[in-house]
């Protein structure tokens, strides 16, 4: 392996002329640096990480921290579009990118906060996780650079998907269809529920609509066979919903399922409509109504901003961002007037 030592007796300089060269120091000339640098590269160095991260304090090395209930993983189509964003992002910044875990490490379980020390992580995203652990508050608290994607905490910088508004146009857009008989089967009892919730019933008042009870379901994200459950509850209802909201575009195919079982059609004889925007809602038949979320850029600022706390800590800003999604109209609610 090519050492600094190699190239500096090639350049003739000292070995301490060749750091400063490859670390851009200006106290070594443009010429002799680029001489330097082309030497380095022709005869094929690499910088040593555990040196570079000695000297430097960092590591360049960003961490994720993702989970869900139902163990998806990569498979999450949303969240698995937002970390890809937000790799893409990161590596165009010269970062790596670790996923870490509670997993044990040579015999020893680690905390959240424990692992990201071990892994030498400069900082970490968090994203759908149980914000409210002890171990995630651990890590919350701790002096890592930390972003929390739609989850916001005292003190940390929080990326978010402008659920409120999303939920706001797509329930005036069923509204303005004529429906008037508005279910919704919802996800967990997170703070992305309660927001779109919060919109749902905000915008029923403004159409002068009262949700009854027996209209609202709890299921989970993601979770079809859930979803599929509790929609045939729905329809075992004497007076049916003319629209059923579900908890996202994956979990909708359970309760469109249910609907077709049932010898319904959709959308002639009930409507429907999902969230989230993910490929597969552009697949459905009919297509379906939806929110398509901005998961690129909620990727792009998460890593943005991450970098930043880490590379520039006196002067980054501790803020929440918050990234509309568009109204995708789709095939799935009939227009009734």
């Amino acid at each position: 392996m090519v050492s600094m030592k190699d190239i500096a007796k090639k350049c003739n300089v000292s070995v301490a002329t060749v750091s400063k060269a490859l670390n851009g120091y200006s106290d070594v000339g443009r010429t002799k640096r680029e001489e330097i640098r082309k030497c380095a590269e022709e005869m094929g160095y690499f910088p040593n990480s555990s040196a570079r991260a000695l000297k430097t304090n960092r590591t360049w090395n960003l961490g994720i921290l993702f989970s869900d209930n139902l163990h998806s993983g990569l498979t999450h189509s949303y969240f698995a579009a937002i970390i890809d964003s937000f790799k893409v992002t990161a590596e165009q910044k010269g970062y790596d990118i670790t996923f870490t875990a509670m997993a044990p490490v040579g015999g020893r379980r680690m905390s959240y906060y424990e692992h990201c020390r071990y892994r030498g992580l400069d900082g970490v995203v968090i994203a759908n996780i149980d914000f409210n652990s002890p171990e995630i508050l651990e890590l919350i608290h701790s002096p890592l650079p930390v972003v929390t994607i739609d989850y916001l905490f005292d003190g940390r910088t929080a990326v978010v998907s402008n659920n409120v508004k999303g939920m706001h146009d797509l329930t005036d857009y069923v509204c303005r269809m004529g429906h008037r008989r508005l279910a919704y089967v919802h996800g967990d009892g997170n703070t992305v529920t309660k927001d779109r919730m919060s919109s749902f019933y905000r915008t029923c008042d403004e159409y002068g609509i009262t949700v009854p009870d027996k209209y609202i379901r709890s299921s989970r994200y993601r979770d079809v066979w859930m979803t599929e459950e509790e929609t045939k509850k729905l329809l075992c209802l004497d007076d049916l919903p003319t629209c059923i909201f579900f908890p996202d575009d994956f979990a909708a195919v359970g309760g469109m399922n249910a609907i077709r079982d049932a010898g319904l059609r959709i959308p002639e004889d009930i409507s429907v409509c999902g969230f989230d925007g993910i490929p597969v809602a552009a697949a459905m038949s009919p297509r379906l109504t939806t929110v398509k979320q901005d998961t690129k850029s909620i990727g792009r600022i998460a890593a943005e901003k991450l970098i930043s706390l880490i590379e520039s800590p006196k002067t980054a800003l501790i803020e929440k961002i918050s990234v509309d999604g568009v109204l995708v109209e789709g095939e799935s609610v009939r227009k009734l007037v």
